[in-house]
């Protein structure tokens, strides 16, 4: 199975989690910086699950009723024939659905994720070997920047000086990229006398016919 990575906003969505154990646990636990509206059943709660903030939590045996409203489901409890139910169900409402350890019931795959900031990374190898998508989301962890949170806000806040002074669109991407570059040069975000140096280098090299 080769799934295209979709990447999509979840901030505020409403999300069912069947299951209370340590496989829910973690995949709430990659759900939650992403600002979803997240619902658990399941009729034991693991404790580190109940303590997370802002969980509606509902100690019982998942119900049809459950998925009224979702945007998502992940059916994650200790019976495959009870997250092959919540699959078939949520197959024939057109709700999303992963299932653990069964990519082929699955609407959407787990990644391996790289979090950083505004930064996420997703690896997958469509359910052939976590393991792998693992080693390599390690890999990647390994090659980015310490501070590189710090340089996406920076990158951020400085697009919209940047569409301001430059009118044409060539020159706002050259002068992003050259940003980005010196951003890493330097291992943190630019003051704002380095912002108009690589601006202003910018404007000389269009003024001169040429690119950065």
């Amino acid at each position: 199975m080769s799934c295209f990575p979709f990447f999509m906003d979840i901030g505020g969505k409403p999300a069912l989690v069947a299951g209370g154990g340590t496989v829910a646990l973690r995949k709430i636990e990659k759900l939650l910086p992403y600002g979803p509206h997240l619902t658990v059943v399941a009729p034991v709660i693991a404790e580190e699950i109940a303590a997370l903030p802002g969980l509606r939590i509902l100690p019982r045996p998942f119900q049809a009723e459950d998925l009224e409203g979702m945007a998502f489901v992940i059916a994650a409890t200790a019976e495959r024939k009870t997250n092959r139910q919540i699959a078939s169900l949520c197959h024939r409402r057109g709700i999303l659905v992963n299932v653990v350890d069964d990519p082929a019931a699955c609407t959407f795959l787990f990644p391996a994720l790289v979090k950083r900031g505004e930064l996420s990374v997703g690896v997958s190898t469509g359910g052939a070997s976590p393991s792998a998508a693992i080693y390599l989301k390690e890999q990647i962890e390994t090659l980015l920047p310490g501070n590189l949170e710090e340089i996406l806000n920076f990158l951020k806040d400085i697009r919209p000086t940047v569409q301001a002074a430059l009118p044409e669109e060539d020159q706002r991407s050259q002068a992003l990229s050259l940003l980005f570059r010196r951003c890493l040069e330097r291992g943190r975000g630019l003051t704002e006398r380095e912002t108009e140096d690589c601006l202003r280098a910018v404007r000389t090299a269009e003024e001169k016919g040429g690119t950065l």
